[in-house]
């Protein structure tokens, strides 16, 4: 995990922005736990994960626009597909992941607003 938050801040300290995805709730079964993280870069790189599969896919689709837009969002990861689809998206609960921008310079520009 340590070599993950070097990387990030190397990436930020270039100028990159990234998206961290946080799983904040769950229901039912999820691959991974409520605070599991996964960083996406602007060009799709993942480091981390928030467990895998479609819905993983599904969230680095969602981050790249929120680095686009440098505006957080809530996503809904549905996966309660029907078990005879033989998916493995199939793990029978929902996940909902906060999708957050950072880049260098973020908390200053915040502050300035205000």
């Amino acid at each position: 995990m340590d070599s993950i938050y070097h990387q990030v801040k190397e990436f930020l300290e270039k100028g990159e922005t990234l998206a961290v995805a946080t799983i904040v709730s769950t229901r039912g079964s999820t691959p991974r736990e409520v605070g599991a993280k996964m960083v996406v870069t602007a060009w799709g790189e993942i480091l981390g994960t928030i467990g895998g599969g479609c819905g993983e896919a599904d969230v680095r689709r969602e981050a790249i626009e929120v680095i686009r837009t440098r505006k957080p969002r809530m996503v809904r990861v549905d996966l309660l597909d029907d078990i005879s689809s033989d998916s493995p998206a199939v793990c029978g609960g929902i996940m909902n992941i906060f999708i957050d921008p950072w880049w260098k310079g973020r908390e200053e520009e915040k502050a300035g607003k205000k």
